[in-house]
């Protein structure tokens, strides 16, 4: 893990992430009216937000690789669990594979002045 002055605020926001994503994928999603959605974009963007927090919160490459593999397996997970544990869900293929693109993309921050983020804020923080 980086070091923060505040490590464990920084990994508790991490696990609610982690936590938020797997019950809102398996309880019942809301009615939302087609006009109203974007596509994929929601699966797409909670793996990416999942991976990219990996990089803030992780010391190494290695640590941020193997989080978006994680990422990728749980969104996978997730989909057979959609499928095969709900009757309100349905098990999508291509939702696994947007999961699975978002960590990536996630995974990609790590490359850039974006992986300093949460740490800038913890630095100035009282």
């Amino acid at each position: 893990m980086r070091s923060f002055r505040y490590p464990q605020v920084w990994l508790a926001i991490w696990m609610a992430m982690v936590v938020g994503t797997i019950v809102l994928s398996l309880m019942p999603g809301p009615p939302i009216p087609h006009e109203l959605t974007i596509g994929k974009f929601d699966h797409g963007f909670a793996y990416f937000c999942l991976a990219a927090m990996g990089v803030q919160v992780l010391s190494d490459r290695r640590g941020w690789i193997g989080a978006a593999i994680v990422f990728g397996l749980l969104g996978i997970a997730l989909e057979l669990a959609q499928g095969f544990l709900t009757t309100t869900r349905h098990m999508s293929a291509y939702d696994a594979m947007i999961d699975c693109i978002g960590a990536a993309i996630g995974l990609a921050t790590g490359w850039t002045p974006l992986r300093d983020v949460v740490h800038w804020i913890d630095t100035r923080l009282p």
